[in-house]
């Protein structure tokens, strides 16, 4: 499936409507997609959790003018300012949003409950302070496309070598997947961002889905602990590249203002 975070759709649809391109409703409604509801919670001047709707516009009140994505991983702070307390929460959720304008980070907690099938998940995002600083290794949108096409030739070489590239009935359906939400042209940004931004978050999806593929199918040919190693070492910089360009486009709506 494709990597969505709810941390993008929180920042996209959070943006669009900050820059007056959809309404409330629109916006929350599209932050939540399939889950069932989410809050927020620890927003200054709200005594307990509150709706979607109403974090947003408390948020706009407090100054906020954009969100931005942060994606950590262990040793990549990516989009992450500080302080220490809010960069080891946004990294044990692996994702998080960072306001402009006021010092305030939201980090989500999911709790998922129910029997397969009928999985009820709900979102709590923590409003926690953060520091106003420069966000960490964070690429401009030409970067990340020029890093991602890059990345990509590199890694379908080294892959179709060891035979670990995605193949077989998962694959093909998820690619298939991948490719009928692409020629339907599914909404992969909020109204307001620059079609340079749809298309490198498009393609870094892309980039991740063939990345998830090759770890899920296991060793495929590289049964050999060199070539284990090998396929490791190609896949490691391909993900970087990939968090690092799906940042990038989700936080371009800011960046162009």
């Amino acid at each position: 499936m494709l990597f969505e975070p709810r941390s993008g759709r929180l920042a996209a649809w959070g943006n669009a409507l900050l820059a007056g391109q959809v309404s409330p409703d629109e916006a929350a409604l599209s932050i939540v997609g399939e889950d069932a509801v989410h809050r927020v919670a620890g927003l200054p001047g709200e005594a307990g959790p509150v709706g979607l709707t109403l974090a947003l516009g408390r948020l706009r009140a407090l100054g906020v003018s954009g969100l931005r994505v942060a994606l950590p991983a262990p040793g990549h702070p990516l989009g992450l300012s500080g302080p220490p307390e809010f960069n080891a929460r946004a990294l044990e959720a692996e994702e998080a949003v960072v306001c402009a304008g006021a010092a305030l980070g939201l980090v989500p907690e999911v709790t998922e409950a129910g029997p397969a099938g009928d999985v009820h998940v709900s979102v709590l995002w923590q409003c926690l302070p953060v520091r106003e600083a420069p966000p960490a290794d964070v690429p401009s949108l030409g970067e990340a496309e020029r890093e991602l096409a890059e990345a990509l030739r590199e890694a379908t070489v080294v892959l179709t070598r060891l035979d670990v590239a995605g193949s077989g009935p998962v694959a093909e359906a998820a690619l298939s997947a991948y490719r009928a939400r692409a020629e339907a042209g599914r909404d992969v940004l909020a109204p307001g961002y620059p079609a340079r931004a749809v298309r490198v978050l498009a393609l870094a999806q892309r980039v991740d889905l063939m990345v998830s593929l090759a770890y899920e199918n296991g060793h495929g040919g590289a049964v050999a602990a060199s070539e284990m190693a090998a396929r490791a070492e190609a896949l490691r910089p391909v993900e970087r590249v990939a968090r690092r360009a799906l940042v990038a486009a989700y936080n371009a709506a800011v960046e162009q203002r």
